[in-house]
């Protein structure tokens, strides 16, 4: 029997995960990926299909916004702000959160915070 991996671990986590947590077009998803050099954040409607807003920290005027290392909780504090104000400009008040497979520690946790308290409710 062979070891499982730690994305392999993470990937079987998010599968569990995406099997409760489904996106509407009343109420969709909101999937954060962390990667050690980056986060992105999407809010995806599964039904039709269609990533209705997204953020990087790719994004050059995201990134002229953060202090420090571009996956760190300062950067998550950041995208957590500016993925709820694009959630609002386009008309979403409430969505699901999918922390995909990673644990609601750290990163993902203050990205969450951040877009509550910019106005999201989950």
């Amino acid at each position: 029997m062979s070891k499982k991996t730690s994305v392999q671990l993470r990937q079987r986590r998010h599968l569990r995960l995406r099997q409760k947590v489904s996106g509407t077009s009343a109420r969709p998803r909101l999937c954060v990926n962390k990667t050690l050099k980056h986060i992105h954040v999407q809010v995806i409607d599964d039904v039709a299909r269609v990533t209705l807003v997204s953020v990087s920290t790719l994004q050059s005027d995201v990134a002229t916004q953060i202090e420090g290392g571009k996956g760190s909780k300062a950067a998550a504090r950041v995208i957590g702000t500016v993925i709820a104000e694009k959630a609002k400009a386009a008309g979403i008040e409430s969505v699901v959160f999918d922390r995909n497979g990673v644990a609601y520690h750290g990163v993902v946790q203050e990205l969450a915070e951040a877009a509550r308290e910019g106005g999201l409710e989950f």
